[in-house]
């Protein structure tokens, strides 16, 4: 993955709590093997009516969400399954932030791990962007800081281990593999003392 240390983007307003990974996207379209194209079916019961016809009235479908790279969801965004394809998927359409007040714990591991910023705000800067659909924002992910539409910052937590991955772009089994070698010489210290 690539490294993120800030992200400057209109947001995308998804006013809905509890929005499970099936909804994300649905089962149907993880029959692939790869996570390419996956953004094709994100949201798909809710961006398709029943024809496949785009919904003119879903978020994502506007015009000005053309673009956009930061998603502002309502509270447990990401509950459901373990589906680590709903990061996939909204990192394949674009997506490199959601905004929420809450996230289920899974869904934030596997954003992190795909490089997907999970940015837990306080429900005041939460009600700022929700008043404001489409407002450009600023997030520093480094500092841990989100720049809101109207100036000010609200600050949201990650665990250092998560800010490092985002930030040097290494996923855990990668950060693991760069320490190879410390690693080895740990396994032949314990040996020779055993």
């Amino acid at each position: 993955m690539k490294p993120i240390t800030g992200i400057v983007s209109a947001t995308v307003l998804l006013d809905a709590d509890d929005v499970d990974t099936d909804q994300i996207i649905p089962a149907r379209f993880l029959s692939g093997t790869t996570r390419d194209g996956l953004g094709a079916g994100l949201f798909a019961d809710w961006r398709r009516d029943r024809e496949g016809r785009l919904r003119e009235d879903f978020p994502l479908n506007r015009p000005e969400a053309e673009g956009a790279r930061v998603l502002v969801a309502g509270r447990n965004f990401g509950c459901g399954s373990s589906r680590e394809h709903a990061a996939w998927a909204l990192r394949d359409a674009g997506f490199e932030a959601v905004i929420s007040t809450s996230f289920a714990d899974i869904f934030r591991g596997n954003a992190v791990r795909n490089g997907l910023v999970p940015v837990e705000v306080d429900a005041a800067a939460h009600a700022a962007l929700t008043a404001n659909p489409g407002a450009r924002v600023t997030i520093d992910v480094t500092e841990g800081t989100v720049e809101l539409p109207d100036g000010g910052t609200a600050r949201f937590t990650l665990d250092p281990f998560a800010r490092r991955c985002l930030t040097t772009g290494l996923g855990p089994f990668e950060f693991l593999l760069s320490h190879l070698e410390t690693i080895a010489r740990h396994e032949e210290r314990a040996a020779s003392t055993s």
